[in-house]
């Protein structure tokens, strides 16, 4: 298995809509936001789930030749929805990932991973489906590095505080730093390993002073961008996790560096008296994809 995944894309907001509300559904799909997830979990009751699959493939079908990218959280691995949600998944082009919701051992992406393989095989799917793994009990965060590593399909470690709440028996209301360990053990694990590290969502619906504070809290750990469930906060949020253009242009030039030395065979390079390694080269990567930029830097 692979110890990281691909290299990262911009997530710096990722909206949450529940599958089931066909309204929902189509406008955001005309949101501008670096990634839809389309809920087909928690935010959808049982007596739904088939229902709420229907509605977003119909609504993805119309999207042809649209490239904002789409990913769906699926059902828990071992409920009676798991599979067709995945069959589902693989069959829509316009979806490029899945959120896998409440993984709490390698065993649970082994699975997917297994379960993608053959359907994509049986599709003749051309483009594999990324996933991404959401953290949400004890156990998860126990066995993290494990499943962080589990997949070569792996782009993106997510923490989901509700679940996670319910799990640790952590009393509510909350202040920010009562996360601290759990964040920085994703954050720590994401970096080692190459992936995203995506902030769960403020589970209110509004956009004030908590919600900026929240955010602010977060991208100053280090976290790569963030879940939102309502398209208010997607705007507040894109701003706080893009990097402002003195940091983008510092990554742009540091990335032009190495490759001109690259190219010159030299090993050791430096820029304004500072010595640069692969270190710097992938947190000015990182600033480049969360600044939805583009380079043709090459490395």
């Amino acid at each position: 298995m692979s110890t990281a995944g691909p290299s990262p894309s911009a997530q710096r907001c990722c909206l949450s809509v529940p599958a089931s509300d066909e309204r929902k559904v189509a406008k955001a799909l005309g949101l501008d936001v670096d990634e839809i997830v389309f809920d087909l979990e928690d935010g959808v009751a049982p007596g739904r789930k088939a229902e709420a699959r229907s509605i977003l493939v119909s609504a993805l079908s119309s999207q042809v030749g649209k490239t904002q990218p789409v990913a769906v959280r699926i059902n828990q691995t071992g409920t009676q929805w798991c599979l067709e949600d995945v069959l589902a998944c693989v069959a829509e082009p316009r979806i490029s990932s899945i959120v896998v919701p409440k993984v709490e051992s390698s065993s649970d992406v082994h699975f997917i991973d297994r379960l993608l393989d053959g359907a994509e095989a049986g599709a003749s799917r051309q483009k594999p489906l990324k996933v991404q793994v959401l953290i949400e009990s004890a156990q998860g965060l126990a066995n993290l590095r494990k499943i962080a590593k589990a997949s070569r399909r792996i782009t993106s470690l997510i923490l989901g505080y509700a679940d996670l709440a319910a799990s640790l028996g952590t009393r509510t209301p909350v202040q920010a730093n009562t996360w601290l360990p759990a964040q920085h053990k994703l954050l720590t694990i994401a970096r080692a390993t190459g992936l995203n590290a995506i902030d769960g969502p403020y589970l209110l619906v509004d956009s004030g002073p908590q919600f900026l504070a929240h955010l602010q809290h977060a991208a100053a750990l280090g976290f790569d961008g963030t879940w939102v469930i309502h398209p208010g906060q997607i705007s507040t949020a894109t701003t706080e996790y893009t990097p402002p253009p003195a940091e983008i242009a510092r990554a742009r030039r540091i990335l032009s560096a190495m490759n001109e030395g690259h190219s010159r065979g030299v090993g050791a390079v430096s820029l304004d008296g500072q010595m640069l390694d692969e270190a710097l080269a992938v947190s000015a990567r990182r600033v480049l994809a969360r600044s939805a930029a583009t380079t043709d830097v090459g490395l």
